[in-house]
């Protein structure tokens, strides 16, 4: 019973941080297995790849592979650049690193937030 009073007053600055950090638009980019694939190809790629390149990793159709394209880069996980009819697509791997590490130390913030509450 202690425990639930103790939890519901965990800093409101500590789970608004949190919220902003867990965009679900953020992790819906990363539910689908050719949206990983293409992140997977793109990463390994040492040059941006056009949706036609894209396309060979994952047996998905071009209109699919394009799509999921524009989900990756919405979230914030791809960069495009078009250079006459043509659009390359890379991966934004400082965004994506960034995000991760964002979410990692609010994670790690209000834990010990917790933490400290539930034993004080």
């Amino acid at each position: 019973m202690t425990t639930m009073t103790k939890t519901s007053s965990l800093p409101e600055a500590c789970v608004r941080a949190l919220e902003n950090q867990l965009d679900p638009e953020f992790f819906r980019a990363f539910c689908d297995p050719a949206r990983i694939a293409l992140i997977a190809h793109l990463a390994a790629s040492p040059r941006p790849l056009t949706v036609t390149e894209a396309a060979t990793c994952c047996g998905v159709h071009i209109s699919g592979v394009s799509r999921h394209l524009a989900v990756l880069r919405r979230a914030g996980v791809l960069s495009s650049k078009k250079t006459g009819r043509e659009v390359y697509y890379e991966l934004d791997t400082d965004a994506l690193a960034d995000s991760l590490r964002s979410i990692a130390r609010a994670l790690e913030v209000c834990a010990a937030d917790a933490k400290n509450t539930l034993c004080s």
